[in-house]
């Protein structure tokens, strides 16, 4: 009587173990750079598809994330202000600061186990 019952347990557990291995269905982790000494750190950040990357202003003095092509721009961030958007798609963004041009960084998109 037990038996059946065991065996749906162990089957849907052992799905939900290979669902949740599988790297398709797990949302991909968030990032942070932080905006620090009129610097992006990291300067250049790897993320997969589908990664949501979160800018911290920890600078006294304000600042901005655009990208080159404008896909995404944030308002000036004061201190501790944040900006965040999603990557979607593959690529390679180059962004900076419209307040200090000579602050760039890079956020390169590419799929796990994509090579360089």
């Amino acid at each position: 009587m037990y038996r059946p019952l065991f065996v749906a347990i162990a089957f849907a557990a052992g799905a939900a173990i290979a669902f949740a291995a599988d790297p398709a269905t797990q949302a991909a982790a968030p990032a942070t750079v932080v905006i620090n000494g009129y610097d992006y750190n990291p300067s250049i950040l790897t993320v997969a598809p589908g990664t949501t990357v979160t800018w911290v202003n920890e600078d006294e003095t304000p600042h901005t994330v655009t990208e080159n092509g404008k896909i995404f721009r944030s308002a000036a961030l004061d201190t501790g202000d944040q900006f965040s958007y999603t990557f979607a798609q593959a690529g390679e963004f180059t962004y900076y600061c419209t307040l200090h041009p000579m602050m760039v960084g890079k956020i390169v998109v590419k799929p796990a186990g994509a090579s360089s």
